[in-house]
């Protein structure tokens, strides 16, 4: 696998990691999600991590700078569905992940990305389908 894949949702992109990253794929993700934000104008980005179960101080350097880089573009980043042993990594290795908001799940993740960007309507109808 040499793409994580990365879906647009209204104003955000939603990424779904489902395997543990190794460098090269981190890398290309993190490329991959600025560039995207770049070119669909994104306000959110979610990152479900669910699925990861080791994470090291690269993977968290990683995701502070993706938060970083989209912050700078106008977007907020919210990590979602990590792993009680992720966090205990992540404070033991010293990362705060400065930036980069948290959420229990995808719900939770998306309400916390709805009231970053505020309620604009226009936002989220912006790609709705208007037929009747």
């Amino acid at each position: 696998m040499d793409k994580i894949p990365i879906l647009r949702m209204g104003p955000f992109l939603l990424v779904t990691i489902q395997v543990d990253l190794y460098d090269r794929l981190a890398l290309n993700l993190e490329t991959d999600l600025v560039n995207m934000v770049h070119k669909t104008g994104a306000r959110g980005v979610l990152i479900d991590i669910s699925a990861v179960s080791i994470v090291d101080s690269f993977m968290g350097r990683i995701l502070g700078n993706i938060a970083s880089m989209t912050r700078v573009l106008d977007a907020e980043t919210v990590v979602v569905g990590m792993q009680p042993a992720v966090a205990i990594t992540l404070i033991e290795l010293g990362l705060s992940l400065s930036g980069v908001y948290t959420a229990l799940d995808v719900e939770r993740g998306m309400a916390l990305l709805q009231t970053k960007i505020g309620s604009d309507d226009e936002l989220i109808d912006d790609d709705a389908d208007h037929t009747e």
